[in-house]
């Protein structure tokens, strides 16, 4: 036999509020810690005297990244 509790005017049981309880609780935390979505990382900024510098600098670091991803695999 288990207790039994008047929830908003019906009669619950202890092992199912128990069972919401610990749902309740591990969705939260869960939640909680999941965090955010990481933002794409970005280095310093470009300080380039001109556009076609800044253009070259862009593509020098896609290059470079693009190439240590060849490297991983």
């Amino acid at each position: 036999m288990v207790a039994q509790y008047t929830v908003f005017g019906r009669q619950v049981g202890s092992h199912v509020l128990a069972m919401l309880t610990l749902g309740t609780t591990a969705a939260g935390s869960t939640w909680a810690l999941a965090g955010k979505e990481k933002a794409k990382e970005q280095g310093p900024p470009i300080n380039a005297q001109s556009n076609e510098e800044e253009q070259f600098i862009q593509e020098f670091i896609k290059n470079a990244q693009a190439e240590e991803q060849k490297a991983k695999h």
